[in-house]
């Protein structure tokens, strides 16, 4: 079994000292720098936009995992991917043309990602699983750091794997919220390849170490 990519959420660093979380990242054996962009609409929070996205890529020597929790986000993926996005992931809520979304992210030159809420079906992925690169798969509801992780998560990623071998999708399973030691094995177990670990990770007194942890479960 692969080893976890590890994608700490920089939502929960400290935005005074950006410059040197960003670092620490990497620094650290993390894969990935998650970044959570929010509008208030799509989600009850407000997060940052395309020039903290910028001021973090100049920093990071990680890819840049973006998240746009926003509606209308083919609106700004070419700003994001100019702002230095690798991987652009879109909600399937927020999208009424998620097919058109992902082949405008793909000729960007960027991975295609789609996230879906807890309450989203697998099912809803059928007809674009073949065209996507990764899905985020929300383990709490979209909005906020540091929610309690929900446990059917487990459950939905064994549906999720298995529709993925029998399209034959290449898509990779990314788990985002509430995520830790305790669910990590589990989460790689059910068939996850990627964990999304905020508070966790900075909150913690050695977050390298932690995200070490993470690494070799």
């Amino acid at each position: 079994m692969s080893k976890l990519i590890i994608a700490p959420s920089i939502l929960a660093a400290d935005f005074a000292n950006l410059e040197r979380e960003v670092k620490m990242l990497n620094e650290s054996e993390a894969d990935w720098i998650h970044v959570d962009i929010m509008d208030g609409e799509f989600v009850p929070n407000i997060s940052f936009g395309i020039p903290v996205t910028e001021a973090i890529k100049r920093h990071a020597k990680k890819p840049l995992d973006v998240h746009l929790m926003i509606v209308h986000p083919e609106r700004y993926v070419e700003a994001f991917h100019k702002a230095g996005a690798e991987i652009i992931s879109v909600h399937i809520e927020a999208c009424n043309h998620l097919h058109r979304n992902i082949q405008q992210i793909k000729a960007l030159g960027c991975k295609a990602g789609v996230a879906i809420n807890p309450h989203t079906s697998v099912a809803a992925l059928e007809n674009t699983i073949a065209d996507i690169d990764l899905i985020c798969m929300m383990s709490v509801n979209p909005g906020f750091g540091g929610q309690k992780f929900i446990e059917g998560t487990y459950q939905k990623v064994k549906q999720l794997k298995e529709l993925i071998r029998k399209t034959g999708s290449k898509a990779l399973i990314e788990i985002d919220g509430g995520v830790n030691l305790t669910n990590a094995k589990p989460l790689k177990e059910a068939g996850a390849d990627a964990l999304v670990a905020g508070n966790f990770v900075f909150s913690a007194s050695d977050p390298k170490s932690v995200i070490s942890q993470l690494k070799s479960v």
